[in-house]
């Protein structure tokens, strides 16, 4: 999305939305419903900073390692050792404003939030995960302008992204829906409510599905079936912002804040 008047995107998202809000009521889950969810008590411990990696916009762990995505255009991808952020790997993608990244079918997925120039569709893409290179792309579902429509704007598309049983998770703010996507063919499988205006970071855990709202500072925790809401992990002020999102091995739930840079967990 193109902003003018340093006015940074992730501002404009938060203030935009509530302009689009009105036509979509329906679609987000009341203050009332959230302010009532029970409260898992979590301590934000601060992992690493790595300057080579300067907007870390979401994450995923794998087997040797902990991939992020960096939103600086055209995105590269780092693979880092997530004891110390040390990198292992990188690759250039041909990603603009990478948001989400998943891994899945032997390649690395990700959402692209803006088009390639103004007015171009936002896109998910298949990723070669040897050389960067995209293998294949699919328009991401129901994307859209924030705010006023002008020359320069572009449609803002998906954020977080995860795979699960040949398909992925992705929540796509402008919808305030989190879509199940037929991986190789980019189709709708359904969707569920998001539980705010913009999410952003995704994981999955036994069966449930965690989801980053950042304009509440919240992870919630969702079930996948209905997008029900069951309980919630909250961010404080003094604690870097919650964007990206996934969980390791041992189920602790890690994110990231592309505008400090931290990486973080929630012990």
């Amino acid at each position: 999305m193109e902003i003018t008047n340093n006015f940074s995107r992730r501002h404009f998202l938060a203030a935009g939305s509530s302009l689009a809000l009105a036509s979509r009521l329906t679609a987000e889950v009341s203050a009332e419903e959230k302010n009532k969810l029970p409260v898992i008590p979590k301590k934000v411990e601060k992992v690493f900073k790595n300057p080579a990696i300067k907007e870390p916009n979401d994450l995923q762990f794998v087997s040797d390692g902990l991939w992020i995505i960096d939103q600086v255009d055209p995105n590269k991808l780092f693979k880092v050792r997530p004891e110390d952020g040390k990198i292992l790997e990188q690759l250039q993608t041909e990603s603009m404003h990478g948001s989400g990244i998943s891994v899945g079918n032997g390649a690395l997925w990700i959402t692209s939030t803006k088009g390639l120039k103004p007015g171009t569709p936002p896109l998910t893409m298949k990723i070669d995960p040897t050389n960067g290179k995209t293998l294949a792309t699919w328009v991401t579902p129901e994307s859209g302008i924030w705010g006023r429509p002008g020359p320069n704007a572009t449609p803002s598309g998906g954020h977080g992204l995860k795979f699960v049983d040949g398909k992925y998770w992705m929540a796509v703010p402008f919808s305030q829906k989190i879509f199940l996507m037929d991986a190789e063919t980019g189709k709708v499988v359904r969707s569920i409510p998001a539980p705010e205006t913009r999410t952003h970071g995704l994981a999955l855990d036994k069966g449930f599905l965690w989801c980053v709202g950042s304009n509440d500072r919240a992870v919630y925790k969702m079930d996948p079936k209905d997008g029900k809401l069951l309980a919630k992990v909250v961010i404080a002020e003094a604690d870097p912002a919650p964007h990206g999102l996934d969980i390791d091995k041992n189920g602790v739930l890690w994110y990231c804040d592309a505008a400090s840079g931290w990486i973080c967990k929630l012990v």
